[in-house]
């Protein structure tokens, strides 16, 4: 159980930027100006965050009810967009000046589902899915440098590694390459079964140079602080 709780201690320093985005609104449309203010700390933060992306991530009241065909609308006078979002919740943000104006309302296409919307800063994915050891112990604290902005009680927190979650109709999976060619298999996290499959790659003992090198594109990877 330990792995797991670690990884929600993170998600939710993650899920942290500013007071604004560490409450909940529940309810069937929300403030796209609430939305707004949190999201733009990290437009804003002045750190280094090259590695890192920020997306908007929905957390429906109830569990199991991030159903396929989930979408956020944005809904204003001037201004309607569809959001889709992907199987952890989350969507682009869009910073649009007359949304902010008319202060647009924020809802899900399923009505009456109690929901909450938080910014979750993750590490970019690659597209050919072969990651320096070296960038992912860089991202890691680019992300935790972060936490660290927005909240000073995190300071006593490190980089423990980086947590890769996979689709669960795809091939997760990811290996290990190291500087003398030799490859080590990384093996998939047992979790709960409507989990999304992932793997754990821990700094502590490996090599300062190599690569890890996924089977197929994770959905997300996230930085493990402890």
């Amino acid at each position: 159980m330990r792995p797991v709780r670690q990884f929600i201690a993170s998600l939710a320093l993650l899920l942290a930027a500013g007071s604004a985005a560490a409450q909940a609104h529940d309810g069937d449309a929300l403030s796209y100006r609430d939305a707004y203010r949190a999201m733009v700390v990290f437009e804003k933060y002045g750190g280094p965050k090259n590695l890192l992306v920020n997306q908007l991530q929905v957390l429906p009241k109830e569990r199991g009810a991030l159903a396929e065909g989930l979408q956020l609308s944005l809904s204003g006078r001037s201004t309607q967009v569809n959001l889709p979002l992907d199987p952890l919740g989350r969507t682009v943000f869009p910073l649009q000046k007359a949304a902010y104006d008319e202060n647009a309302a924020l809802s899900l296409n399923r009505k009456g589902l109690g929901f909450s919307l938080r910014p979750q800063v993750s590490i970019a994915v690659r597209p050919d899915g072969v990651y320096d050891i070296a960038e992912l112990r860089a991202a890691c604290l680019q992300a935790l440098d972060f936490a660290r902005y927005v909240d000073a009680s995190q300071r006593a927190r490190q980089c423990a590694g980086v947590r890769l979650l996979f689709p669960k109709k795809a091939e997760g999976g990811a290996r290990l390459r190291r500087p003398d060619s030799q490859e080590q298999a990384l093996p998939l996290a047992v979790g709960e079964p409507d989990a999304l499959p992932s793997v754990v790659y821990r700094f502590a003992g490996s090599p300062e140079r190599g690569q890890v090198a996924t089977f197929n594109a994770p959905l997300a990877i996230l930085p493990l602080f402890e």
